[in-house]
C-alpha cells in the first residue's frame, strides 16, 4: 500500500524558510502528479502547489507565487516545496498529496505543521 513520510515542518521566524520533503513508497510504476495542501486553523484546507509527473508543469496558490517552490525527484518518489520569505500567514498544516500512477488513487500525509512566528 502507499505510505507517505512528510518531514521538514517546524518553527521559523517571518522571512524565514523551511523545506519541506514528502517521501511516498508502495507505487511499482511512481506516481502521476503529487503537491501540498495546507490547512490554517478554522479554515478549510487549500491547495499550495503541484507538480506534474516529469516536473514540467507546475501550479500555484497565487497567496505563495515567488516564495515558495515545489520540485521531485522521481528516483526517490520524492517531492519538496522550498519555502522563502515565509510570513504568518503561512502558518498551517501541511499535507502532502500523491497520486498513484495507472490507479490513479489519491493519498495523503499525515501533516507537518509549519509555524511563521517571531
Amino acid at each position: 500500500q502507499v505510505q507517505l513520510v512528510e518531514s521538514g515542518g517546524g518553527l521559523v521566524q517571518p522571512g524565514g524558510s523551511l523545506r519541506l520533503s514528502c517521501a511516498a513508497s508502495g507505487s511499482a510504476f511512481g506516481f502521476n502528479n503529487m503537491g501540498w495542501y495546507r490547512q490554517a486553523p478554522g479554515k478549510q484546507r487549500e491547495l499550495v502547489a503541484t507538480i506534474s509527473r516529469g516536473g514540467s508543469s507546475t501550479n500555484y496558490a497565487d497567496s505563495v507565487k515567488g516564495r515558495f517552490t515545489i520540485s521531485r525527484d522521481n528516483a526517490k518518489n520524492t517531492v519538496y516545496l522550498q519555502m522563502n520569505s515565509l510570513k504568518p500567514e503561512d502558518t498551517a498544516v501541511y499535507y502532502c498529496n500523491v497520486q498513484r500512477a495507472l490507479t490513479n488513487g489519491e493519498y495523503w500525509g499525515q501533516g507537518t505543521q509549519v509555524t511563521v512566528s517571531s
